[in-house]
């Protein structure tokens, strides 16, 4: 498990590019029949994939000792979405099939959660986010027709996209935990312009459908203070609720995002203009 701490906004308009991609930048996502974990101290999140090949693959008991716990989900709930091939996922004995772009919601107090690919050859890839919890809610995958779909933007401003809200209160009942997929339609590059913050809640971004060639250059900061970390294909940027939220890339591209914090609404955010940015 790697740790992060949190980064104050004073602190952070200080760091240069080296110090800016330590702090915030998850470099590597998946590593074959292995999990990889980040642990995040803005909200306590965790981050993470999980890519079985050849084998199975659990968190095990050694995560649960690190959180002052007994196993990893005892006070955790956990979100994922596969972005590679058919999967199953297996829950105190229970199984669920996860198929490519389709996601699972596992609840608090769930022990023995197993990860396992349908094909080696297209091996499945879980990505993951788990924050803390206080409830138990049931464990549900989330397939493509239960997604709730919002289009937005437009060819002109070079922000037409798709976000798919997987793990959101219209769809199924979670503590705190969203997460969802946006996709930008083909030629376009910002995710979000002009950009907003959340004082209320913190971001996590997983960009992937990327090419080798092809970057991201993910925009952070105060909205008076940016900077920007260049993020390629399977990578993951931790976004405090202090920064801005907005991205713009060299081809376009489709990223996952997770938030935690006071609430759960999509919509809740502060808007800033494009001329106030700086």
């Amino acid at each position: 498990m790697q740790v992060r701490q949190s980064i104050h906004s004073e602190h952070a308009k200080r760091l240069d590019t080296t110090e800016l991609r330590r702090e915030f930048l998850i470099e590597k996502i998946f590593e074959a029949d292995q999990y990889t974990m980040t642990y995040s101290h803005i909200d306590r999140i965790i981050v993470g994939g999980i890519m079985p090949v050849k084998k199975t693959v659990t968190i095990g008991a050694e995560v649960g000792k690190q959180l002052g716990v007994s196993y990893f989900l005892e006070r955790r709930e956990l979100g994922m979405i596969n972005i590679g091939g058919a999967g199953v996922v297996t829950v105190d004995g229970q199984r669920y099939d996860v198929g490519n772009k389709e996601a699972l919601y596992v609840g608090k107090g769930a022990k023995e959660v197993i990860f396992s690919s349908v094909d080696a050859a297209k091996p499945a890839k879980f990505y993951y986010n788990s924050a803390p919890a206080h409830l138990t809610y049931p464990t549900k995958v989330i397939t493509r027709a239960e997604v709730s779909p919002q289009t937005i933007g437009s060819p002109e401003t070079s922000n037409l996209r798709t976000i798919n809200k997987y793990i959101i209160p219209d769809v199924l009942p979670t503590c705190q935990l969203t997460m969802g997929m946006t996709q930008l339609a083909e030629g376009n590059l910002w995710n979000t312009m002009p950009t907003h913050t959340h004082e209320r809640r913190m971001e996590v971004y997983f960009y992937f459908d990327m090419d080798d060639e092809t970057a991201v250059f993910h925009m952070m900061g105060q909205p008076q203070e940016t900077r920007h970390i260049l993020v390629h294909n399977e990578q993951s940027v931790i976004s405090p609720s202090w920064s801005i939220h907005s991205g713009v890339g060299t081809k376009s591209y489709t990223f996952i995002w997770g938030m935690v914090g006071e609430n759960q609404v999509f919509d809740d955010m502060d808007h800033v203009k494009v001329s106030e940015i700086r």
